[in-house]
């Protein structure tokens, strides 16, 4: 089973505003006048339950171009839709992998400009089970995979493994107090692979071990997602987004040790 929630990504010029030091691309209101047209489309729902088929299929084409119109006009009047929740859960007799993309942060220049100052990164979460087909989120344990170790899980092949190591404290005075591994290994069958997660808490005493296994079919969902998902991580959406036609030259003019100078004009 698997658990989805989509709705537009919310920028502007690329990049949506969380607070004035750090910038987070995935973070935004909702604005009034989308509010407004949402009370409006779940009446008209309401009465398309007395339209004929054709009917509702005109409307549905309506309602649809009203929602593009409305998200495009965002990109002209500076307001931001709506706030974007997305996931990818995996619910097994044991436990359940709730799999969430993390957006990266940006960081004002004196320029004007953004540049990148934390990249994102993908959160999971195991939750051991509680009774049958519940599980209990209160003691979920996590771990965040880096840019890098994303790459090692899109990587693995069906009889590959792979294996990370994390201190939460590192650098602090708790550093040795905690300690995660995750393990990813293929199934003895090779029907899939083991997510296995450890963490050892000295701090609260707490020493627990949560493993769930994935099967084939869900394991390429969440490598297409991952796939899918990474250059956002890297903040390279907010670059693609600012781009016009006239950069690389305003930005050769400002910078001559720039890379085209470098490559393509000699």
């Amino acid at each position: 089973m698997l658990n989805l929630s989509l709705s537009a990504t919310p920028t502007v010029g690329g990049i949506s505003i969380q607070n004035p030091k750090k910038l987070s691309s995935f973070n935004s209101s909702i604005p009034n006048f989308i509010l407004f047209n949402r009370r409006r489309n779940q009446s008209l729902n309401v009465k398309a339950q007395y339209l004929t088929p054709q009917e509702q299929q005109q409307q549905q084409k309506r309602f649809r171009g009203s929602i593009n119109n409305l998200l495009a006009e965002t990109r002209f009047t500076g307001q931001l839709p709506p706030r974007v929740y997305v996931g990818y859960t995996i619910y097994k007799g044991k436990a359940a992998l709730a799999v969430e993309p993390r957006p990266p942060e940006f960081t004002p220049l004196d320029s004007g400009a953004y540049k990148l100052s934390k990249e994102g990164f993908v959160l999971l979460q195991f939750a051991p089970t509680a009774a049958v087909r519940q599980y209990d989120w209160g003691r979920k344990q996590v771990f965040s995979l880096s840019v890098a170790e994303v790459g090692n899980i899109i990587s693995l092949g069906p009889k590959d493994s792979c294996e990370f190591f994390h201190d939460p404290n590192k650098g602090k005075a708790d550093e040795g107090k905690v300690r995660k591994v995750l393990k990813v290994e293929p199934l003895p069958d090779g029907s899939g692979h083991f997510f296995n997660l450890s963490v050892q808490n000295k701090i609260i005493n707490l020493d627990e071990s949560i493993y769930i296994p994935i099967t084939k079919a869900e394991f390429a969902v969440l490598v297409s997602a991952l796939n899918f998902i990474l250059p956002y991580l890297l903040g390279w959406h907010t670059f693609a987004n600012t781009l016009r036609p006239d950069d690389a030259n305003r930005a050769n003019n400002a910078n001559p040790r720039s890379g085209v100078d470098f490559e393509w004009s000699r």
